[in-house]
C-alpha cells in the first residue's frame, strides 16, 4: 500500500480522536508525572472498561448510552477511592493503585470467562478501535474534552485535589472508548515523560503525541499492522528521539 492509496475516509477520524485524547491527556499526564502516581492511568482506563464490560455482560449494547454512563460511573468510584487512598495511605497509593489495577482487570476477565467473545471484547478494550470511530462518538468526545480543558484551565485548589481526579476519571472515560486502556497509558505518559526537562514542556508533550499519532496511523495503513500496538510503539520512539534532541532546563532553571 503506498500513501495514495491509503483510505482517508478512515483515517482522517482516526486521527482526529487521537488529536481529541491527547488535548486532554497531555496535560493531565504532566500532572499525573509530577505526583508520582504513574499507573493512576492504568487503574482508572481499566475500572472504565470494567464498567463497559458489566454492560455487555448485563445485555446492553457496547457503544450506546448505558455503556457510556456505566463506565464514567465506574470510573468516578475508582477515582475516587484512589483519592481517599492518597489522603490516608500516601506512602502506599501507588502499591494501592496497582492492587486496583489488578482487581479491575481479572474483574472484566471473569465477567466474560462465559462470552464466546469474550476474548476478542477483551482485546477491543486493551487495544482500542481507533481506526472505526465515526462522528457519532468524536462529537460527544469533542464537548467533553472541551469542558475538561475549560476546567483544567480554570485551575485553582479544585483541580489540584479532588477535583483532578473527577476530571481524570471523565477524560479516561472518553478515551479508553475511543482508543483504548494501552493507548490511553501511553498517550499520558509517554509525551509527559519526553517533556519533563524540556524547555517547553507542554508545546514539546503535544508535538511528540502529534507524531506519534500520525505516524503509527500511517504505518498501521501501511503495513497492516494492529493500529494500536503500531501507535503505542511510535509515541515511545518519538518520545525518545525528541527526548534527545531537545535542549533541557539548567540546573538553575529546574
Amino acid at each position: 500500500m503506498t500513501l495514495s492509496t491509503l483510505d482517508w475516509s478512515i483515517l482522517g477520524p482516526a486521527t482526529l480522536a487521537g488529536l481529541i485524547v491527547l488535548a486532554t491527556h497531555v496535560p493531565l499526564g504532566r500532572e499525573v508525572l509530577r505526583r508520582g502516581i504513574i499507573f493512576i492511568d492504568l487503574a482508572v482506563a481499566q475500572i472504565a472498561g470494567l464498567g463497559v464490560i458489566a454492560t455487555a455482560a448485563m445485555g446492553w449494547e457496547v457503544h450506546g448510552f448505558a455503556a457510556q454512563l456505566s463506565a464514567f460511573v465506574a470510573a468516578t468510584m475508582g477515582a475516587l477511592l484512589l483519592y481517599a487512598c492518597e489522603r490516608r495511605f500516601k506512602e502506599s497509593q501507588e502499591a494501592v493503585i496497582g492492587v486496583v489495577f489488578v482487581l479491575a482487570a481479572t474483574g472484566g476477565i471473569l465477567l466474560l470467562a462465559n462470552n464466546p467473545r469474550g476474548g476478542e471484547e477483551l482485546k477491543d478494550l486493551l487495544v482500542g478501535q481507533i481506526l472505526w470511530v465515526d462522528a457519532h462518538t468524536l462529537w460527544p468526545a469533542v464537548l467533553i474534552s472541551a469542558f475538561v480543558l475549560t476546567i483544567w484551565s480554570m485551575g485553582g485548589r479544585w483541580v489540584k485535589g479532588v477535583g483532578f481526579y473527577l476530571v481524570f476519571a471523565l477524560s479516561v472515560t472518553v478515551s479508553v472508548q475511543l482508543v483504548g486502556v494501552f493507548l490511553v497509558f501511553a498517550s499520558l505518559i509517554l509525551p509527559a515523560l519526553a517533556s519533563r526537562h524540556a524547555r517547553h514542556g507542554l508545546a514539546t508533550a503535544y508535538v511528540v503525541g502529534g507524531l506519534g499519532y500520525a505516524t503509527g496511523l500511517l504505518l498501521s495503513a501501511i503495513f497492516d499492522l494492529p493500529t494500536g500496538a503500531v501507535i503505542v510503539w511510535c509515541l515511545t520512539a518519538w518520545a525518545v528521539i525528541i527526548d534527545l534532541m531537545l535542549p533541557h532546563k539548567s540546573l538553575s532553571e529546574v
